[in-house]
């Protein structure tokens, strides 16, 4: 039977891959995500489950969440959050397209 020392150190080391497999990840998407002054961020509002992380990553304050009534009549939700990106304000950075889970943020031409 397992002890619960080897079940932790085996949650530890399989973390620890997890770890690494996800920054192996980002640093691809990161050399492959275009950035710089001549481009902007963009919503794609139908990927984009209002998870905030891209508001928590921005430096700039060029994103905030708005509320979007649901087209579903079937579902009762009362927040439905989206995120706005405020083109004046984004620096191009690409943050917030790294840090979004559903991959709703793109790069665009200014």
């Amino acid at each position: 039977m397992t002890t619960m020392d080897e079940l932790r150190a085996r949650r530890d080391a399989e973390a620890a891959r997890i770890r690494l497999s996800l920054n192996k990840m980002h640093t691809k998407a990161a050399e492959e995500v275009r950035g710089g002054d001549s481009v902007v961020a963009f919503v794609n509002e139908e990927q984009c489950i209002g998870c905030d992380q891209c508001l928590i990553v921005c430096d700039d304050d060029a994103i905030e969440l708005y509320d979007k009534p649901l087209r579903s009549p079937i579902l009762d939700i009362e927040v439905n959050k989206k995120a706005k990106i405020l083109r004046d304000e984004c620096t191009g950075c690409r943050l917030c397209v790294l840090a979004c889970p559903t991959d709703a943020i793109v790069m665009l031409d200014r």
